[in-house]
């Protein structure tokens, strides 16, 4: 017995929606789940059935048999018109046998012999594809007296009677596919998540806004629009750090020494040729001179560009079950929280997720029985001539999250557990705002996370009081800030960074 998701089409009738269970009865479906909601879109139903093979296929057969079943995702044109009928029995029928036979779905129709227009139908239709949609106002014109007052190939116009397909089509664009199956299975797994953040109290429509804005900030931003922040920093006589807040997800942090490049994260792979011309404006030859990765976690904002990169990369063996599995909360209690898979799938889709290679991944694996606060030091790195603690954390926000820690320098890389929020810009705030929306939180155990966090700040402070200085905290978002007494302030200055426009340092922005 296996699970299976499709869409069906359900025609407004009484009974309709019966019709199409029944068949999944008679087939010995057992129905997981079904999400039909006419204040989203009349027509569209999505089912999750448990059934043997041979019995899912006929099912399939079976609503595809009375036209239930959809299989594509076909495009439609708008077309709104003033028709004069004759006034006599039969005629707005002969007329609507007429736009059915061409696939027109009647979405308005108005007509009163009373009113001031006593000959006049308006009628509003949406039409499969664009040459239909033209064949049937020629047949239509060749026979009646016809006003066009809309006729729209792009679809832009269609109102909710074909919600799913609007928003599809706009999928459809955000992660760049034409295979029609693959975006119905995937706008199954969205219409999931809508369906669970309404039961837990959410608008549905606000859903699908959230999923398509995340989408197209992410699409906006690479290209001409991308943009990143800049902080370049002396961290030793052989290390030279770049750190560079991306606009969204997660940062990434270079190590420039005497040995090469080492890179902490990656960002998001649709970046990766935009941050690449970022490298060649600072001068930094990284595509031949890295010779590490080092992977925090498993989000792909931190590790999802990790593929472009032919380089050893290290990671905790969590971390690599995350990108094996496609589950962000891999291992942690919200595992099978439908939210956090589909999200996970979503942002790897919009993001055009490219993890490590295989052959690339080395696990880091425990090698001390140490422990800093809360935190197991798993292993030493070297990177010039620093030396980090690897600490594991307890998997707040991620298990198998990793946190770098120099004691004899005070710099403790926190990754997503310990950030500077305040320094993010209102347009990487509102983009951290849909991960908190669609997954209620995105940290997989918030009890843990706060722990995390408490750690962090302990650690910060001790170093602090030992040697009367300051700890600087490089976290996974956010301005690489300075840890003052549970305040953190940003540290130096920060270059801006278009293609336009190259490096901005901010006396130039002036």
């Amino acid at each position: 017995m296996n699970q299976y998701a499709f869409v069906t089409t359900i025609p407004i009738q009484t009974g309709g929606l019966q019709r199409g269970v029944t068949i999944i009865t008679d087939h010995n479906g057992n129905i997981n789940r079904i999400h039909f909601d006419r204040g989203i879109d009349p027509h569209t139903a999505f089912f999750e059935v448990t059934a043997t093979p041979e019995e899912y296929e006929k099912i399939r057969q079976g609503l595809a048999d009375i036209g239930y079943l959809q299989t594509s995702l076909e495009t439609f044109a708008s077309l709104k018109i003033h028709i004069h009928l004759p006034h006599e029995s039969g005629a707005l029928n002969d007329f609507l046998t007429m736009t059915t036979g061409a696939g027109a779905q009647i979405t308005s129709i108005t007509f009163d012999d009373a009113g001031i227009h006593p000959d006049r139908v308006t009628i509003s239709m949406n039409v499969r594809e664009s040459n239909p949609a033209e064949e049937l106002l020629d047949a239509l014109k060749s026979r009646y007296p016809i006003e066009v007052l809309e006729f729209d190939k792009t679809g832009k116009s269609l109102d909710d009677t074909v919600f799913y397909l609007r928003f599809a089509q706009k999928m459809r664009t955000l992660i760049d596919t034409r295979d029609d199956d693959f975006l119905l299975r995937f706008l199954g797994d969205i219409n999931h998540t809508a369906q669970d953040l309404t039961a837990r109290g959410e608008d549905p429509k606000t859903v699908f806004r959230n999923v398509l804005e995340a989408g197209e900030y992410i699409a906006a931003t690479c290209g001409d629009g991308f943009y990143a922040d800049v902080q370049i920093l002396t961290l030793s006589e052989e290390v030279t750090l770049y750190a560079i807040q991306l606009p969204s997800g997660g940062n990434i942090y270079l190590f420039r020494a005497l040995d090469g490049f080492q890179m902490l994260d990656t960002g998001y792979a649709v970046y990766n040729p935009d941050v690449m011309q970022l490298f060649a404006t600072y001068g930094l030859p990284v595509a031949e001179e890295l010779t590490r990765i080092i992977t925090s976690h498993g989000d792909a904002d931190h590790c999802g560009a990790g593929g472009f990169f032919d380089v050893p990369t290290l990671m905790h063996p969590a971390t690599q079950e995350i990108i094996r599995t496609g589950n962000r909360a891999w291992g942690s209690r919200n595992e099978g929280m439908v939210l956090e898979e589909i999200y996970t799938t979503m942002i790897a889709l919009y993001s055009r997720w490219n993890p490590p290679a295989e052959k690339n991944i080395h696990l880091i694996k425990p090698e001390t029985e140490e422990k800093r606060s809360i935190f197991p030091v798993i292993c030493r790195l070297t990177i010039g001539d620093l030396v980090f603690e690897v600490l594991e954390t307890p998997g707040g926000h991620q298990v198998g999250e990793l946190v770098l820690y120099c004691p004899e320098e005070g710099y403790l890389f926190t990754s997503d557990s310990l950030m500077n929020f305040s320094s993010l810009t209102e347009e990487r705030r509102r983009y951290n705002s849909y991960a908190d929306y669609l997954v209620t939180s995105v940290n997989v155990d918030s009890d843990l996370a706060r722990a995390e966090r408490r750690a962090l700040s302990w650690i910060a402070q001790e170093f602090t009081e030992k040697t009367g200085k300051v700890c600087t905290i490089f976290g996974g978002h956010g301005a690489v800030s300075e840890y003052r007494d549970g305040t953190l302030t940003v540290k130096g200055t920060i270059e801006h960074y278009t293609h336009a426009r190259g490096r901005v340092i901010p006396e130039e922005r002036a």
